[in-house]
């Protein structure tokens, strides 16, 4: 099969950005979509913006950034979202990124790989919709993309082995380390997180201890960001539905059932960086 040379991410949002970053970094011909032109935009600036303070810092060749943002097209129309490799980072919901994969299976050829950067639902369920099953498989980046080196590969039901080489391949193109997961309730990251983010979420919600506290131990102990810094930067509502849906998934078990101080935020719209409130407050 023929190398990976155009890649097509979709969803201009902090992930899709990301993505698309990193993608156009490693080489790659490289198609960013959304149908919010104030949301491409806002992500040319973002990745302008990144790309420069990499260069600034002696991370990247200054030559280097031009040559990157070349490499890029940002459009609104699905019709430019045809290419070798299309990643999906969408809305986490079901039938919103089936609904944009019959719109993506229509418009390409029968041997491009369609894969989904979803957190949480199952792989094989979003494969349903589409023609070639077997070009489709789950591509799980983590927040920020450019920085975070694992990528989660998700083999469905019937994703076949040449797909998954190629983009363990791409993968190792982007710089980063690939782990194969099975399609099982939040892979496997997200499935442990889920305890990371609720226990510190019920330490506060039962007044054992602040927010800040809880994040400066937890970053003391060696992770880089602790659970409320990492949600608002992932973003409440992203979070939230993640949650949501393995515990639902997993059968509702009380152990998992989501918070409702994260809840409260994403009813009031404070969803974190992006809104310039979550648990901490942005300028």
């Amino acid at each position: 099969m023929a190398p990976i040379q155009t890649i097509c991410v979709c969803g201009a949002g902090t992930m899709g950005s990301g993505i698309a970053q990193v993608s156009a970094a490693a080489g790659f011909s490289t198609i960013l979509f959304d149908v919010n032109e104030t949301m491409l935009e806002k992500s040319k600036a973002s990745i302008e913006k990144n790309l420069l303070k990499l260069s600034e810092r002696g991370k990247l060749p200054p030559d280097e950034v031009n040559k990157i943002l070349d490499r890029m097209l940002f459009t609104a129309s699905i019709d430019h979202c045809r290419a070798d490799l299309i990643i999906e980072a969408i809305i986490e919901e079901r039938e919103a990124k089936a609904t944009l994969f019959r719109q993506l299976a229509a418009i390409n050829q029968y041997d491009c790989i369609l894969a989904t950067n979803t957190s949480s639902i199952p792989v094989s369920e979003v494969a349903t919709t589409i023609p070639v099953p077997a070009r489709f498989a789950g591509m799980h980046f983590f927040n920020p993309a450019p920085l975070m080196k694992l990528v989660e590969v998700v083999r469905g039901k019937q994703t076949s082995e040449e797909t998954i080489n190629q983009l363990l391949t791409v993968s190792k193109q982007m710089d980063k380390t690939p782990v194969v997961c099975k399609d099982a309730p939040g892979f496997i990251v997200n499935r442990v997180a889920r305890h990371y983010y609720l226990e510190a979420m019920r330490l506060v919600e039962t007044g054992k201890a602040d927010i800040a506290t809880v994040d400066s131990i937890m970053e003391a102990s060696g992770f880089k960001m602790g659970p409320f810094r990492l949600m608002d930067l992932i973003g409440m509502d992203i979070n939230y539905n993640v949650s949501r849906i393995v515990w639902e998934a997993l059968g509702k078990p009380e152990r998992l059932h989501p918070s409702p101080l994260q809840k409260s935020k994403v009813d009031a719209g404070e969803l974190g960086r992006k809104t310039g409130k979550g648990f901490y407050e942005y300028i």
